[in-house]
């Protein structure tokens, strides 16, 4: 497994589905279905490795409600990577690779030169991160709220709940901001890829 592949990984499923495995064992042992105790005599590797595990697995399963979050969430201003990108480099705005798919010309540059399509990867990843990190974020404000009748701290988990509900809808926006800044990037390292623009001419064709 190469460098960016595993960032990606860590970012878009493993972070966000720690998030998911906070959740559930604090549900689990709120309500008394796992008992502190029982995890004493756990092989301690063990439980690192089943834990890295899981929040892979939530991560990679709960990946729809990230896209869920982001077609609920309203943009309150959209913007388009590609008119940024023109907007400050009027030279390509004749390139036929600005109107290409970016995906496509990630893996242009990922052929060229790995190390430098690798900081795209990384802006992905954490745009996905951030997105997908809403919904787990989302659900905790409603046990938080829950908790305020049913907890022995009301206060506290009334504070809690008006603070999740605040970082989520943030998080899908900085997770979009992410996302066009990965676009800018890749047409960035394109303008200066040999040929792009003829490959690209040929593909259409």
């Amino acid at each position: 497994m190469t460098i960016p592949v595993g960032i990606f990984d860590l970012f878009a499923y493993s972070v966000p589905g720690s998030l998911y495995l906070a959740l559930v064992s604090y549900l689990a042992l709120r309500t008394g279905l796992v008992e502190p105790t029982a995890l004493t005599g756990v092989n301690g590797v063990l439980l690192v490795v089943a834990a890295v595990l899981l929040s892979y697995l939530f991560g990679f399963l709960a990946y729809p409600l990230g896209e869920l979050a982001h077609r609920l969430l309203p943009e309150l201003r959209r913007r388009d990577p590609r008119a940024d990108f023109l907007r400050r480099n009027p030279a390509a705005r004749d390139r036929e690779f600005v109107r290409a798919d970016p995906h496509l010309l990630l893996a242009a540059l990922q052929l060229h030169d790995h190390e430098v399509a690798a900081d795209i990867t990384r802006l992905r990843a954490s745009g996905l991160m951030l997105r997908n990190s809403a919904a787990p974020v989302s659900l905790a404000a409603v046990v938080a709220a829950v908790e305020v009748f049913t907890g022995p701290h009301p206060v506290l988990a009334a504070g809690c709940a008006v603070a999740l509900l605040g970082v989520a809808p943030t998080l899908v926006a900085q997770g979009r901001k992410f996302g066009r800044w990965a676009d800018i990037k890749t047409l960035e390292l394109a303008f200066w890829l040999p040929d792009v623009d003829a490959r690209v001419r040929s593909d259409d064709a």
